[in-house]
């Protein structure tokens, strides 16, 4: 391999590609043509003296000549990012993707309609959510920065306090009309709930039940927060569930909203590494503020959502 024939265009597109996974997204995602990013892609491929992925009908799939390629690519991508926020200034155009786990109720019910507004606020900038009902991996590099419900005690991070939030009981008119009534505590253990499957809850806690009603039967688990708003809906059982989720579904009713609900706090998280990226710090202060402004929303306080 002649290291000094590796052209940074070439790199450029393989980051595109790997992250993708397929070159017709790649191509939409840097505004050039399919054949350009194939003959880029060949033309790494010989630098290196070796092939990068596995391509099929799911993709391009990074092999492991591939992976190992990733992780000097990002690295250099770091370094450059870094050099041109340093040095360019507030002048700097930012440009790139940025990666973003959170978690499945936070993500696609709050998060997403602000980030929709900070890709308008920035045009350069490509925000991929990963919405998702498990822990995001920083250290195997799956996201840039995450929101998490849980504070990591050690590693290479960089972390602050996002905001609080509040969850509670909720059950349907239907259900509560078809049970026994809900006086105190101990009456919750004669009801039925949804919940989460233990043994998959990334965090334990996810666990609420375990403290708020132990007693309780729960016919029904799963691994989605949204699955179990969904089962709640029928009016077949109660859920725990986030007063800013809930309250978009006006059919859900608040159960013993002074003994049930509870307070959780959001953390947000980003590899020591990335945080100085240009983009990524817009991102990390965009986050904090909108969390700030939308305290009362997040608490249950408020119907209405502010979006800035």
């Amino acid at each position: 391999m002649n290291h000094n024939s590796i052209n940074w265009d070439n790199i450029r597109v393989f980051l595109a590609v790997a992250r993708l996974q397929s070159a017709f997204e790649a191509a939409n995602h840097l505004k050039i043509d399919q054949s350009t990013i194939s003959r880029r892609l060949k033309k790494l491929e010989e630098e290196i003296g070796s092939e990068l992925f596995t391509r099929n009908s799911q993709g391009h799939l990074l092999n492991a000549n591939g992976h190992r390629l990733l992780e000097y690519a990002e690295t250099i991508e770091n370094t450059i990012s870094s050099m041109e926020s340093k040095l360019g200034g507030d002048s700097q155009i930012l440009t790139g993707s940025i990666r973003l786990g959170a978690t499945e109720g936070f993500g696609g019910t709050f998060l997403a309609p602000h980030l929709a507004n900070f890709c308008e606020m920035h045009a350069g900038l490509t925000v991929d959510l990963l919405a998702l009902p498990r822990f995001i991996n920083l250290s195997k590099r799956e996201a840039d920065l995450v929101v998490s419900i849980d504070r990591p005690e050690t590693g290479p991070y960089i972390t602050c306090k996002l905001t609080d939030y509040k969850l509670q009981a909720y059950a349907t008119e239907q259900y509560l009309d078809n049970h026994p009534r809900i006086q105190n505590l101990e009456d919750l253990g004669k009801h039925k709930f949804t919940g989460y499957v233990d043994e998959y809850s990334f965090s334990p806690k996810l666990q609420y039940l375990k403290n708020l009603a132990p007693n309780a039967h729960v016919p029904f688990r799963s691994s989605s927060l949204t699955a179990q708003l969904q089962a709640a809906l029928q009016g077949k059982m109660l859920a725990v569930l986030p007063c800013f989720l809930a309250k978009s579904y006006p059919a859900l009713i608040p159960v013993l909203p002074d003994k049930t609900s509870f307070n959780r706090t959001f953390w947000l998280i980003a590899p020591s590494e990335r945080k100085s990226v240009a983009r990524v710090t817009v991102l990390w202060d965009y986050l904090r503020h909108i969390s700030s402004i939308n305290q009362e929303y997040l608490l249950g306080d408020s119907l209405n959502i502010t979006l800035n």
